[in-house]
């Protein structure tokens, strides 16, 4: 699907996560655990630890608190020379674990940062894409505002003029959209228009297509995802887990990828013990994405998918920054120490 020599371009925000303790309210003891992430950043540092070659596009507030976010990327093999420094400051969102009874839950305080106020024009996609095979979004980007969702269609389109091929993650986040005054489903569909591949499940298609998928399990995931294949004729590829929560530190996770003429669905893997789910969604693609970029083949690119989200869940940050090593060996089943 790509060539492997050309770069792998990743374009949305950096974030910091606040994280409470878990097991504390907000503010009950005075500290937050402190992590640089952002949807598109997670899959570009999880691409880099595979071994594939990646640019990071974004923009940062000037200062040390973006120098700092533009290090983590770089440590880990990312490549940030296209990031943007303007004003401005840098998004945030806080993560407040949840306990008995009480779900977890995400605070946003993103508005006005230095990526959500910069200009569509700010972004040369000709230049930034010129030498690039792939370009990664998600629906973070247009969700937060009229100038990112402008720059996201601009880099779609950019990329398929261009031949580099675009995946496009989902990535619903409700309380982005309803910010502003935005018609989601009209954005969406004209990004996803330009994409050849969507990590998307049968809620993302509702939205989409503006219809209800009422069967069950596989059969309503394959309806969906030939809804999708119909409605969006430059995709070749839908991607997707289907999750069942059995406890709050254990889930059952299976994954699938369906084209128009065949599909694959992997047996569920159960996770457990949960340390952190933030991120695993991001590892879930960057692992389909390595899959198809060295095997093509659809099969492989779901297990690897499903490993690297496992692997994910074990790991406190956004993070999944594993060796290709660690992925082939992941398994479902908990090993012994290598020695």
């Amino acid at each position: 699907m790509i060539d492997s020599n050309k770069i792998i371009a990743c374009f949305g925000e950096i974030v910091l996560r606040l994280a409470i303790p878990a097991g504390e309210l907000p503010l009950q003891s005075p500290r937050f655990a402190v992590h640089v992430g952002g949807a598109e950043a997670n899959v570009a540092v999880a691409l880099a630890a595979l071994g594939h070659p990646v640019r990071m596009i974004s923009a940062v507030p000037e200062g040390p608190i973006g120098d700092a976010a533009i290090g983590e990327l770089a440590r880990y093999g990312v490549d940030t020379r296209s990031i943007l420094r303007r004003p401005g400051r840098v998004g945030l969102y806080y993560h407040l674990p949840g306990g008995p009874a009480r779900a977890s839950e995400v605070v946003y305080d993103r508005a006005d940062s230095a990526f959500a106020a910069a200009e569509p024009g700010e972004w040369d996609w000709d230049a930034l894409l010129a030498d690039a095979g792939w370009l990664h979004l998600s629906g973070v980007t247009p969700a937060l505002g009229q100038r990112s969702a402008d720059a996201a269609l601009d880099a779609a389109r950019t990329a398929r003029a261009a031949g580099v091929g675009l995946s496009f993650d989902g990535n619903w986040r409700g309380r982005l959209w309803e910010r502003w005054d935005a018609d989601p489903a009209t954005i969406l569909r004209a990004i996803i228009g330009e994409a050849s591949l969507l990590f998307g499940n049968h809620r993302d298609a509702a939205l989409l297509l503006g219809r209800d998928f009422s069967g069950d399990g596989g059969e309503r995931r394959r309806e969906a995802a030939l809804a999708l294949l119909g409605a969006f004729p430059a995709l070749d590829l839908v991607a997707s887990t289907a999750r069942h929560i059995v406890a709050p530190d254990r889930h059952e996770i299976a994954a699938r990828i369906d084209r128009r003429d065949a599909s694959c669905q992997t047996e569920a893997r159960v996770i457990a013990p949960i340390v952190d789910r933030i991120g695993t969604g991001d590892a879930f693609a960057a692992g389909v994405l390595h899959g198809l970029f060295t095997d093509t083949d659809i099969e492989g690119a779901a297990q690897k998918g499903l490993a690297l989200a496992t692997l994910k869940h074990g790991l406190h940050g956004d993070f999944a920054p594993f060796s290709p090593t660690a992925l082939a060996g992941a398994t479902a089943a908990a090993s012994d120490v290598a020695r």
